[in-house]
């Protein structure tokens, strides 16, 4: 949810069962369009994925995300590659994040920025993205990019955690650990009303403490730190999980079957007429033992945010966001509705870009009724341009593959 793309250019599973490696699924063209995206950047070594090419009717893409590789849309591309059994790939990935979380250009802390340089990773710099503004003659860096967000964190650690899964490293499990302990003991980290606040934003040396608390950056953090105990024994894990499903259990409204989006910096509940879409599915899939009665959240999503054939981000406009789509027919097959996830999948496959990659929304922009508070506020948007994340999704959604578990959804 709390990821921005700038508004100028953002039957279930157990959660114990063992490792599984997942055969090459030569089937999904998820897979091979994102497969051919990373191997242009080479043939190997570490790498990250621009996350946007241009749309239709662009020359480029705007100077603020032209070289951006987002934290989530990689994390989402390992995970995918990883689905389709493309493991060799998925850990060029990986390996990029283990070195720019050790490498951090200020910090001497593990730490994930919310994106980074796109192409291969080369050892002499975790380099953020950027642009020259010729009328100023100036280098410009965006501040949400340059921040770190909870929710990411725990996207690149539950990112680690599939590849280590399918090819054991104990360098990605160093990392995940960590990853959280940067989520967990960080001052500012620990919001008004238990759960993980929303991070930092804003330029270094003197970054903003973001004290909203989300319910969606909450499940990502249970699903990471429960699979991450699972592997390490860590007791502090453990709470961590406990901590972080606790707040998220805490935002479901049983009067309405849906998730409140979170709270605001004083911990006080969100305004309740901001819904998002991956706020209601994401919970019955990452929270170890959800109660069952979350699937409601799920079909009030179906029946709520839904435009045409597929889904938007906030029930706002008419135009179909691909990438929560894709989440949504994930999260419907995970309740036993295939006939609801089958259509939807076939609806974001009609949104293919001429790379193969898809476009981030069917047509113009998707709005989603959040702000940007390091953009002064303004809402951010998603646009029609090729879109790493929302392939990624795709790849997982059409592999049963749930990405918060490292496990088929049954």
């Amino acid at each position: 949810m709390m990821r921005p793309v700038l508004a100028i250019g953002a039957m279930l599973l157990a959660t114990g069962a063992g490792a599984e490696t997942p055969p090459a699924r030569p089937d999904n063209a998820y897979c091979a369009s994102l497969a051919k995206a990373l191997d242009r950047v080479g043939s190997g070594g570490p790498a990250f994925l621009r996350s946007y090419e241009p749309g239709p009717g662009e020359d480029e893409l705007p100077g603020p995300i032209r070289q951006s590789a987002f934290s989530y849309d990689n994390a989402l591309a390992a995970i995918a590659l990883v689905a389709c059994g493309d493991v060799a790939r998925a850990s060029r990935i990986a390996d990029a994040f283990v070195w720019v979380a050790g490498h951090d250009r200020t910090q001497d802390a593990v730490r994930i920025r919310n994106a980074y340089q796109a192409g291969a990773v080369d050892g002499s710099q975790a380099k953020l993205p950027g642009w020259w503004d010729n009328a100023s003659s100036r280098w410009f860096e965006d501040a949400y990019q340059d921040g770190t967000a909870t929710g990411n964190v725990a996207w690149v650690a539950l990112a680690l955690l599939n590849v280590h899964q399918a090819a054991p490293d104990g360098r990605y499990l160093q990392a995940v650990q960590g990853l959280l302990g940067w989520v967990d003991k960080v001052p500012g980290r620990a919001g008004a009303s238990g759960g993980y606040a929303g991070g930092v934003s804003g330029f270094d040396p003197a970054q903003e403490d973001l004290r909203w608390e989300s319910t969606e950056h909450n499940v990502d953090v249970a699903a990471a730190a429960h699979w991450a105990h699972r592997l390490a024994g860590d007791p502090k894990l453990e709470g961590m999980a406990d901590r972080a499903g606790a707040f998220v259990a805490a935002r479901f409204q049983q009067d309405l079957g849906r998730f409140a989006i979170g709270t605001k910096a004083d911990g006080a509940d969100a305004e309740p007429r901001q819904v998002a879409l991956d706020t209601q599915l994401w919970p019955i899939l990452g929270v170890p033992r959800p109660p069952a009665d979350w699937g409601r959240a799920v079909q009030y999503a179906y029946r709520r945010l839904r435009a045409g054939g597929g889904m938007t981000f906030a029930g706002i406009g008419a135009n179909q966001w691909t990438e929560g789509t894709c989440q949504a027919a994930l999260a419907l097959h995970a309740v036993g509705d295939d006939d609801a996830s089958r259509a939807l999948l076939a609806a974001a496959g009609r949104s293919v870009a001429p790379s193969g990659l898809l476009y981030a929304t069917s047509a113009g922009e998707v709005p989603t009724g959040l702000n940007v508070e390091s953009s002064g506020g303004v809402e951010f948007k998603y646009y029609h341009r090729p879109h790493v994340g929302a392939t990624a999704w795709a790849a997982i959604a059409t592999a049963h593959w749930n990405p918060f578990t490292g496990e088929r959804v049954r």
